[in-house]
């Protein structure tokens, strides 16, 4: 039996620590290793004080040498509790993702106002303009964006990355996708509680070859509640868009949205709120506007708490069958809806470029491509 200690540390790469996304090793989980003829021991330090992480985290580093480095080795495991102090600031961050420099949370108070819609729309056009981006569906209970994309009927291969077993997104129209309806049956209904929801998105955020993304556009479900704190909590979003109809009860959860994001413990930059369904333009009378849910709300609603207009949707057919077809309307050249979400993308980087300016040094966002966005 010839081994040595590199091989041990190789060994462990291929074990991922809890919630990190990152092996044992590239987390420093392991403080020490000693081998000695055929004995090794590791010394493992974790933050989860319960025997059966302890267990668990024994159990997967005998499996991992004896499975790549030699079956006869007698591996003893010292684990060592460190609970991590909270910071003084309460705030709840997120842990980055490597070669990911955007990560943007697309929200909306209530259901139905084309959420989703706008997502895919935003991702497209980013696409076209030179961008890298991924679309994570996180609207655990009603994934749509394998549909609007689609891709109903593929399913994520998994590859091997640095020994460890990833997800590879789907991708079509220059955007990578990964997405819950790909895993569930469409007849079915998700029935799982918080926790059970959360670790599903955990895997599909950390256990996935993203490649390097400009952007990583989150589908989030409408609402406020256990997914949207998981997902602050999981990764650093750099902004939230929140999207609203005109119409009075939509604009009043809108506003919950936004209050959401802005609470002192989640403190995500509101970047812009979007306006669909605007107003509806019939073909025969193209210079008509018919404001049907109210006119200017999401305008004014974005006046009143400070924070951006980003442009308004207008309610159009062609919008509805994009999304129903799988062929996002912003792959519609030369179009006013084209032109719409062209905009409305251009102002949303914008405002990105101006919040990060504000933020730590760390924090910044790199990025390469503007491509007719402005900072002024």
């Amino acid at each position: 039996m010839s081994f040595n200690k590199q091989d041990i540390y190789k060994a462990l790469e291929t074990i991922t620590a809890p919630g990190e996304g990152k092996s044992l090793v590239e987390n420093e989980n392991i403080t020490n290793v000693v081998t000695f003829g055929n004995e090794v021991i590791v010394d493992v330090t974790i933050s989860n004080p319960s025997l059966q992480a302890k267990k668990k985290i024994e159990v997967e580093i005998m499996k991992a040498i004896h499975q790549h480095v030699d079956q006869k080795i007698d591996v003893k495991v010292n684990v060592k509790v460190e609970v991590q102090q909270k910071e003084k600031t309460n705030q709840i961050k997120g842990k980055e993702i490597p070669n990911i420099q955007n990560i943007i949370a697309i929200a909306s108070g209530k259901g139905g106002v084309g959420k989703s819609t706008v997502t895919s729309n935003l991702a497209v056009t980013l696409a076209k303009m030179g961008f890298k981006v991924g679309v994570l569906d996180a609207d655990v209970y009603g994934p749509s964006q394998h549909l609007m994309f689609d891709v109903e009927n593929e399913k994520p291969l998994a590859v091997n990355v640095n020994g460890r077993s990833k997800m590879k997104p789907i991708e079509n129209y220059g955007v990578k996708l990964l997405s819950l309806g790909f895993f569930t049956n469409p007849s079915q209904a998700v029935i799982w509680r918080g926790p059970m929801a959360s670790k599903a998105l955990n895997q599909l955020i950390f256990d996935a070859d993203w490649g390097e993304l400009d952007f990583l556009l989150i589908d989030l479900p409408p609402g406020t509640g256990d997914v949207h704190l998981s997902i602050v909590q999981a990764v650093p979003i750099n902004g939230a868009v929140v999207v609203s109809t005109p119409q009075n009860i939509a604009l009043a959860d809108a506003k919950k949205g936004v209050a959401m994001f802005q609470q002192e413990s989640i403190n995500v930059p509101v970047l812009g709120i979007v306006e669909n369904m605007a107003y509806f333009t019939p073909n025969e009378l193209p210079d008509n506007k018919y404001y049907i849910f109210g006119q200017n709300g999401a305008k004014n609603l974005a006046e009143d708490i400070n924070t951006a207009f980003l442009g308004e949707i207008p309610l159009v057919q062609s919008i509805r069958e994009g999304g129903d077809v799988g062929h996002p309307v912003a792959l519609q050249k030369n179009t006013p809806q084209e032109k719409a979400f062209d905009n409305i993308t251009k102002e949303m980087v914008s405002q990105l470029l101006k919040r990060n300016a504000n933020l730590p040094p760390t924090e910044v966002v790199r990025i390469t491509t503007m491509s007719g966005c402005s900072t002024k």
